[in-house]
């Protein structure tokens, strides 16, 4: 797994991804799913659309696919002995501890992985936020601060597995943070701000509860997953999972030349992005199809946009086409739907609808 990973110990079965020493599985090896790749490239390539929520059955790879893309991107660079991984280039007041160390230490950095972060169901807030170091205030009589989840996220991907039974405090506490991309605490006569800027990315099976309306419009993307029905596609999903199980490292290995492609791809696009533009008739397009669908507010549009940008980047593109608002439409629209009594059709086959009515037949 990746060093930077935080993770809550799992019952289960051991296996290649508990050993550090074996990468995880490749990203370019998962089988279909490509609505979820898709999203989850966008979302490394330009991490201001909002996050990824991916709901679907269990056993379909979402978590795997998280960690796999984290493990694909180049590792980043980040002042040295900084608990929030500080770019060298941050300024110092943005973390309590880059402010303390100015000076000659101040210019020492390190190249770390893209931490991937676990924020498990059970977690108290003051795991995730940070709390008192108690050890320092007993043993030494100082009060200091122990940084919690959110500060090992920073820059990184934060992982909330089965969101949709997430407490509604530690809820409350992600949408704030996530709109201002600082983590402010004040408790137990502690009172900083630090940096926690992070993708979002949540899972969950639908039949087990709803996610709350405030934290289903904060994610940029949804993606619905399912098991594969045909024979084909269920058996390469084993084999390629038994050969990895059998020789993690060999079967990462035969990837290699598919996964450095793939990264090269991505530094590309987030190269690009800056320079690809978005034509008045597709930004009008947007706005009709939001307007068909009756979305609230105008993010739908925003990110659909966005989305739309960041996928011709990846595609090499300079110019944003209606064909790439057609294939992100669905990831960008089916969670900012209104209900529609009338309408027993679930939102993935409302926006197929409207995409087709307004931006014609594929």
């Amino acid at each position: 797994m990746i060093a930077a990973t935080a993770r809550e110990p799992r019952p289960g079965p051991s296996g290649p991804e508990s050993d550090p020493a074996v990468p995880p599985f490749p990203f370019t090896a998962i089988v279909a799913q490509e609505e979820m790749k898709r999203a989850l490239l966008i979302a490394a390539v330009d991490p201001s659309i909002g996050g990824v929520l991916i709901f679907g059955d269990r056993g379909t790879g979402k978590s795997t696919a998280v960690r796999a893309l984290a493990a694909l991107l180049p590792k980043i660079s980040a002042v040295a002995g900084c608990p929030y991984s500080c770019a060298p280039d941050s300024p110092a007041e943005a973390c309590p501890h880059c402010a303390e160390h100015r000076g000659p230490g101040r210019g020492k950095t390190h190249m770390i992985p893209v931490p991937v972060v676990d924020l498990p169901l059970g977690a108290t807030e003051d795991r995730v936020v940070g709390a008192l170091d108690l050890e320092r205030a007993l043993t030494r009589g100082e009060k200091a601060f122990e940084p919690g989840l959110l500060a090992r996220a920073n820059r990184g991907f934060l992982y909330i597995d089965e969101a949709n039974l997430l407490e509604d405090h530690l809820v409350d506490l992600l949408l704030d943070v996530a709109a201002s991309g600082v983590n402010t605490v004040e408790r137990e006569g502690l009172s900083l701000r630090h940096p926690a800027r992070f993708v979002l990315v949540g899972s969950g099976n639908p039949e087990e509860g709803e996610l709350r309306p405030q934290l289903l419009d904060r994610f940029g993307l949804a993606c619905e997953v399912s098991t594969p029905t045909d024979i084909a596609t269920r058996i390469e999903v084993v084999r390629r999972r038994d050969a990895y199980e059998r020789d993690g490292e060999g079967f990462c290995a035969a990837q290699g030349k598919a996964e450095k492609a793939l990264q090269k791809t991505i530094l590309a696009a987030r190269t690009r992005l800056g320079g690809v533009s978005v034509p008045d008739a597709v930004l009008e397009s947007a706005a009709r199809l939001c307007l068909a669908l009756g979305t609230d507010g105008l993010r739908g549009e925003l990110t659909l946009m966005r989305t739309a940008r960041t996928l011709a980047a990846l595609d090499g593109a300079a110019v944003v086409t209606v064909a790439h608002l057609r294939q992100v439409a669905p990831s960008a629209l089916r969670h900012r739907l209104r209900r529609n009594p009338l309408d027993e059709s679930g939102s993935t086959a409302r926006v197929a609808r409207a995409v087709e009515e307004v931006l014609g037949p594929a």
